[in-house]
Order: C-alpha cells, then sequence, then structure tokens
C-alpha cells in the first residue's frame, strides 16, 4: 500500500514540514520505497517531481523538503508497488489535461478486475491499476459534462460518486484536483487537518523536527493537509470514513 498526501490553501504555502513527514515514510520506517512524487500548481501551471527511488534515499526529495516551493494546491504521494513494474512511467502523481486545465491524481490501495475499464481518450502510459482508474474517472467525467460545467463543484460531486462506486473493484483511497479544487476520498484510510489563526507549534511523529506555524502564517491563512495517517503528534486530525469524500477550496473543506 502506498501514502498520500495532500494540501488545499488560501495562499501560496510550501509544504516542507508534511514533506519531511512524508519522506520519512518512504523507505527509512515505512515500506513505501518504490518511488515517490510530488505536484504543485501555480494557477494554472503545473510542476512535477518523480523518482522511483525511495524518497527516503532521493536527493530530489531532500531537496523537496528543503526548498519552500510555494503553491495553493499540492498532490505527493510515496509508493509501495502491487501493481505495474518500479519506474517513473508508474509513479504518482499522475496528470492529464481536461477542459484546459490540468488534473492530478493518485492513489492509495490496490483494485482487482480493472484491466477492463474504459478509458477512451485518456490513455494509460504505465501499467498501474492507478493510473486505469484515473483515465476511467476522467473519461466518465468527459462524457458526463462535454463541455467545462459553470460550476466544477458538480463535477467533483459526480467523481466522489463514481470514486465510491470503484470501492467495489477494491482499495480506493484518492486525491484529485484541477489546482483549485482538491477532493479527498477515503476507502479505508485518510485524514485531513485545517490549520488557521490562532497558529500554534506542530511536531512531527516521524522525525524531530517542529514547526512555529504562528512565525510562517499571517492571520488570514487557511491551511487543510490530507494524508493517509497523521503526519503530526500533537494535533487533532479528522478521521474520514469508509465512502467519505470531501471537497477543498483554497484550505476550506467544502
Amino acid at each position: 500500500m502506498c501514502e498520500l498526501l495532500g494540501m488545499s490553501a488560501n495562499v501560496p504555502t510550501d509544504i516542507c514540514f508534511s514533506f519531511k513527514g512524508l519522506r520519512e515514510r518512504g523507505g527509512r520506517i515505512g515500506p513505501h520505497k518504490d518511488g515517490w512524487g510530488v505536484a504543485f500548481y501555480e494557477n494554472k501551471g503545473l510542476c512535477i517531481f518523480k523518482d522511483p527511488l525511495p524518497s527516503y534515499e532521493s536527493e530530489i526529495a531532500r531537496l523537496i523538503s528543503d526548498y519552500p516551493i510555494k503553491s495553493k494546491a499540492v498532490i505527493a504521494h510515496v509508493r509501495q508497488a502491487n501493481r505495474g513494474r518500479i519506474g517513473m512511467e508508474n509513479t504518482h502523481p499522475f496528470s492529464r489535461e481536461l477542459w484546459g486545465r490540468n488534473w492530478t491524481y493518485a492513489h492509495n490501495g490496490q483494485l482487482h478486475g480493472y484491466q477492463n475499464l474504459p478509458v477512451d481518450r485518456f490513455t494509460p502510459v504505465g501499467t498501474t491499476d492507478s493510473e486505469r482508474a484515473f483515465c476511467y474517472l476522467l473519461s466518465l467525467l468527459d462524457k458526463r459534462f462535454p463541455k467545462r460545467p459553470a460550476k466544477r463543484r458538480s463535477a467533483f460531486n459526480f467523481l466522489r460518486r463514481e470514486a465510491n462506486k470503484l470501492r467495489e473493484f477494491g482499495i480506493f483511497n484518492m486525491l484529485i484536483s484541477d489546482g483549485e479544487y482538491l477532493l479527498a476520498f477515503c476507502s479505508t484510510k485518510l485524514q485531513w487537518i485545517t490549520r488557521r489563526a490562532p497558529f500554534g507549534v506542530a511536531h512531527l511523529s516521524d522525525i524531530d523536527v517542529d514547526i512555529d506555524f504562528a512565525k510562517e502564517t499571517t492571520p488570514h491563512d487557511v491551511v487543510t493537509v490530507i494524508a493517509t495517517e497523521p503526519l503530526t503528534a500533537n494535533e487533532q486530525w479528522h478521521k474520514m470514513q469508509p465512502g467519505e469524500g470531501q471537497l477543498f477550496r483554497f484550505g476550506e473543506p467544502i
């Protein structure tokens, strides 16, 4: 199984602190040693870093954990391979264009009988169940809304319903974003926390690192972090229930 990390914020925010915790789980304290990736949005633009090496050993991952790339929407993933070989083409997050926007997705779980899911024009590049499910969801979205819907929330509500159906194929924890909205869907394990003023000190669970968010933020900042397991030891995270979907926009849970 893999681990997910997502962020939604109302101001450009770096994910260094949370990614430090996730990086530890990519080969040092967890079995997720088969690659990692992280996607940063800048308005409608998208920057993705990937590496099939364990994140704990990756120099690129070390750079990401120390270099404050600012973004309002981030999706990251550390992989434990169960479908598809270890390689760049099978490393999450995956991205495709729809309605003139970059859509990004990462999956935690394992699916069975997924090979015949129709994907239409969204052809998988690799051989994972995860990417096939992503292409399948986008193909459904493209059919349901041939033109971009006036309210994109309706598209994400549709995705939430379809993601719930994919639970019939196995475990399907998912993060998907178009750079403005970020949908978290829980099949078995997913948790989130929204930080806002008054900010305090947070301590990572997997490494001796803490941060005083009061010194790094303004009173108007709102930042939500989503993870497979809580990344901090001294904060109260919201545990999602199986079949639950939660949509975020600029840090706010909708």
